[in-house]
């Protein structure tokens, strides 16, 4: 039962890979805006490591789905813009609020409904809209490094003809390898081993900072983090425990909140990573990538700015090719999935575009506003 395949470790650890060296900056931003010290800095690391890896473990092995959690990106995008001048104090409040709204909606029972009427085609036209940008960035990444990405690509390619299975971690290893073998790995990021340690903050309640930021917190890690991560397990063929994911993150959230885990949630690109048949052909195999990856997640979380160092060194570009190499695959079949019925096929290329626009109105991203105008389409043809 517990067998581990390579594809399960390469598909757990690029989750991780991907998720820090593409949100890391953002997180720095949070609790720089917030006027946190270092020590308190060092524990935001722990807490969101920590709170990632356990509750994506606890998930996965409970419901044997790829059930990958996250940290909120939107999330620490928020607190960076709107915590300016903000107390760290005062912001521990109103991230404690966020996880207790985070709560009732997974006991209630309300999210997981709307979910289950979300059309197929729109929630597949969505996840490629998602995908979109990542895919696009393996090729964008030609600019900055074209031998690498042009070798990776061949890579692919051969793998797709003789290796199917072994495709992304071959090409993950050969990536890697010729970046060592040209000296492209960073040389300006120090690596020092040292554990993290936890720092609590007492919360201060001041309700326009808990309604302020609180609130907007939970809009946005609701509309654009828990709804795309729902949607990328629905197009892989699950059927998520959405109400027992929205619980278990807000209770993680909860707990770690004074240490700063400000929010967790379903991941959504990242979990594309871990989901589909690159990772396993057998879908009830494929939780164990997210036990990998949890388990990497926890580590980066007990070492810190150690395991951080250590993702930063990578150049931009072999993360870029890896993750977009890695969703084409994902991408093909959401788009073939969306645009396969000819009667939702203009609802979903109008989520497709909606979403791959990345406009975002009152803190509520693409993702959402493409499914919202999928369905207007939709009805009113529909009615038609």
């Amino acid at each position: 039962m517990f067998g581990f395949k390579l594809t399960h470790i390469t598909s757990g650890i690029l989750p991780a890979l991907v998720g820090y060296t593409g949100s890391i900056a953002i997180i720095f931003a949070a609790i720089e805006a917030l006027g946190a010290t270092q020590a308190q800095a060092n524990s935001w690391l722990w807490a969101l490591g920590i709170g990632m890896g356990l509750s994506g473990i606890v998930l996965a092995f409970r419901y044997r789905m790829p059930v990958l959690t996250a940290w909120s990106t939107p999330g620490a995008a928020l607190i960076a813009v709107s915590g300016e001048g903000v107390p760290i104090e005062q912001a521990v409040a109103a991230f404690l609020f966020c996880a207790i709204l985070l709560i009732l909606t997974g006991v209630t029972g309300v999210f997981e409904r709307l979910t289950k009427v979300i059309p197929p085609a729109l929630a597949s036209a969505m996840l490629a809209g998602i995908l979109f940008r990542f895919g696009l960035g393996a090729f964008e990444a030609l600019e900055q490094a074209p031998l690498l990405v042009i070798i990776m690509l061949m890579t692919w390619l051969a793998g797709r003809l003789w290796f199917p299975q072994l495709t992304v971690a071959v090409v993950l290893l050969v990536g890697a390898a010729f970046c060592a073998v040209t000296g492209m790995y960073n040389p300006d990021v120090d690596i020092t081993l040292a554990l993290a340690k936890p720092v609590f903050v007492m919360p201060e309640l001041n309700w326009s900072v808990i309604i302020g930021l609180g609130l907007p917190l939970y809009i946005v890690t609701m509309s654009s983090q828990n709804m795309p991560g729902v949607v990328v397990l629905k197009s892989a063929g699950y059927e998520p425990p959405v109400s027992g994911t929205l619980t278990v993150t807000g209770v993680t959230s909860l707990l770690l909140a004074p240490f700063g885990g400000y929010a967790f949630n379903f991941a959504a690109i990242t979990a594309a990573l871990c989901s589909g048949p690159e990772t396993d052909p057998d879908p009830s195999q494929r939780y164990k990538a997210v036990l990998v990856s949890g388990s990497v997640n926890v580590l980066a979380g007990l070492f810190g700015a150690t395991i951080i160092s250590l993702f930063l060194i990578a150049p931009k570009a072999l993360v870029l090719a890896i993750a977009g190499i890695a969703l084409l695959n994902t991408i093909t079949s959401s788009l073939t999935a969306a645009l396969a019925d000819a009667r939702d096929r203009d609802a979903a290329l109008v989520t497709f575009m909606m979403v791959v626009s990345g406009i975002s109105f009152f803190n509520i991203g693409a993702p959402v506003w493409g499914l919202v105008f999928g369905l207007i389409v939709k009805i009113v043809l529909d009615r038609k």
